[in-house]
């Protein structure tokens, strides 16, 4: 059985994926980082705006709404399970 690893603004509406690596330096980084955003958490992709950004995922408890060039920076390995909510 293969993984296939993605970064989150790849993900498709529905989608989850455990959090492999969040990139980036500086403040984009510790913003992601105080967001919840670190490795091992299963986020999901809910849905993007009309014109593509930003993106909004469901972590943890909540859902953020971020940016499409920050949730590049995130690396996630998809899984085939969808959670439903």
């Amino acid at each position: 059985m293969t993984t296939k690893s993605m970064s989150l603004d790849q993900l498709k509406p529905g989608q989850c994926g455990t959090i492999l690596e969040v990139a980036g330096s500086g403040a984009i980084r510790r913003r992601l980082l105080d967001l919840g955003f670190r490795k091992g958490e299963v986020v999901k992709f809910i849905k993007t705006a009309p014109l593509r950004d930003p993106l909004q995922v469901s972590l943890g408890n909540g859902h953020i709404t971020i940016r499409k060039s920050e949730a590049s920076l995130v690396q996630v390995e998809v899984l085939l399970s969808t959670v439903r909510e």
